[in-house]
């Protein structure tokens, strides 16, 4: 028998164990029990069960969330570009997120300019998130999912990789 606290007590009858752990206000749980003689631990079970609930709550607190962004058909530059930035916060924080193209009234017998509009979306965002669903209409809304793009080892301060940097680094060392 275990005790609560983690020391071991001595193997112990089963009707003994059961007093010892009554006293207590404890629960006596089987633990190991293909073990000769079976392993029981005294714990408060509630407690146990409490804990492990919670654990499993904070648990899919942490799992990806899916963050919205609603456009216009008809946005304005500055509009679209601030909308773009949250978009991009959001991604690079490892959250998926879903557009919405909202058409009102009459707009959606143009539904390319939507797909215009989703087009420039994917351009202006493609270096931080790629496509996770393409996008389709659902009802008077054209919708599209993007995922983060997973990040490669960033590379040390010092070090460079396209072209340019390369012959930048010729030049200073000739």
């Amino acid at each position: 028998m275990i005790k609560e606290d983690g020391s071991q007590v001595d193997v112990l009858p089963l009707h003994e164990a059961l007093r010892i752990a009554g006293e207590q206000g404890l629960d006596l749980v089987e633990v190991a029990p293909q073990a000769d003689p079976p392993v029981c631990k005294m714990m408060d079970y509630g407690k146990y069960k409490y804990e492990l609930k919670k654990a499993q709550a904070e648990k899919k607190q942490k799992a990806q969330t899916v963050k919205e962004i609603k456009f216009r058909p008809n946005i304005g530059e500055h509009d679209f570009e601030f909308k773009i930035s949250h978009i991009r916060e959001f991604l690079e924080e490892g959250h998926k997120t879903r557009i919405r193209v909202f058409f009102k009234g009459r707009q959606i017998v143009h539904p390319e300019l939507g797909k215009g509009l989703i087009e420039r979306i994917v351009e202006s965002i493609s270096d931080v998130g790629m496509v996770d669903q393409p996008p389709k209409m659902e009802g008077k809304n054209l919708v599209m999912l993007f995922a983060p793009k997973k990040r490669a080892k960033e590379k040390p301060r010092g070090e460079k990789t396209d072209e340019k940097g390369k012959e930048e680094e010729q030049a200073q060392n000739q």
